[in-house]
């Protein structure tokens, strides 16, 4: 079976289960046990205390009985642990993981169907398309949060000044964004949701994105795929024949 490579083992146990900041060595058992019975494994350390002479050591022997895919989920949903979130250390073993084996992450929201939708549509917009595509990679990698969150806001824009013809920030363009839709013959009711998602999107990225590092991670992936369908919608109906029979 395919294994993370044991440099990288040795260093995420050493964090994971650091003597005074790490988990405890009844949390190894009891997750271990946990992703030993999820993935029909046989681990040497499933009972405490263990003939390890430590806790790293514990765990490390535990990690290798898994295959590649699930070290990866281990260590990766180890490292997320709330007792983590203040861990400088275990932030870096995340992101380590990421930049190493991104590979094994098995859950991607590139590959969900609004998602390919939305780059096939962005297809024309390609200063927009980059952002995005940049947006989702920085995503699925685990890192740069707040990163992720300023090349959707900047994508969006970019869209949004391609269909305008403009140079607006994209706060400033509610206006004619609001014109554009009336002349497309969006519903009354649906262009007014759209501007107001618009507005609150914007005030969002400015109060808890752009002066601000504490991202929540709960709420990136909702604002990706929101700014998705909004994109999306924008691009399709800005090719509808104008109602007033303007093209």
């Amino acid at each position: 079976m395919e294994k993370l490579d044991d440099t990288f083992l040795n260093y995420a146990c050493d964090v994971l289960a650091e003597t005074n900041g790490g988990l405890s060595g009844m949390q190894i058992v009891e997750y271990c046990n946990s992703y030993a019975i999820d993935f029909n494994r046989a681990i040497p350390h499933g009972s405490y205390p263990f003939e390890a002479k430590n806790k790293r050591t514990a765990l490390k022997e535990n990690l290798r009985i898994f295959e590649a895919s699930e070290q990866f989920k281990i260590i990766k949903e180890l490292s997320e642990l709330p007792e983590f979130s203040n861990n400088d250390k275990a932030h870096k073993v995340k992101q380590l993981l990421y930049t190493r084996y991104g590979n094994l992450a098995t859950k991607k929201i590139s590959e969900t169907e609004l998602i390919q939708k939305t780059i096939h549509w962005l297809g024309n917009h390609p200063t927009s398309l980059k952002q995005y595509e940049s947006a989702l990679a920085k995503y699925e990698g685990g890192i740069f949060e707040r990163n992720t969150l300023d090349d959707m806001r900047l994508s969006f824009e970019l869209l949004v000044k391609d269909l305008l013809s403009n140079n607006r920030s994209l706060e400033n363009q509610i206006a004619d964004l609001g014109s554009m839709l009336k002349s497309k013959g969006a519903s009354e009711e649906l262009k007014n949701m759209v501007l107001k998602i618009i507005d609150y999107y914007t005030k969002f990225q400015n109060n808890h994105v752009k002066h601000n590092d504490a991202v929540n991670s709960n709420e990136i992936e909702y604002v990706i795929e929101l700014t998705s369908v909004v994109m999306k919608y924008l691009i399709k109906i800005s090719d509808v024949q104008n109602t007033n029979g303007i093209s």
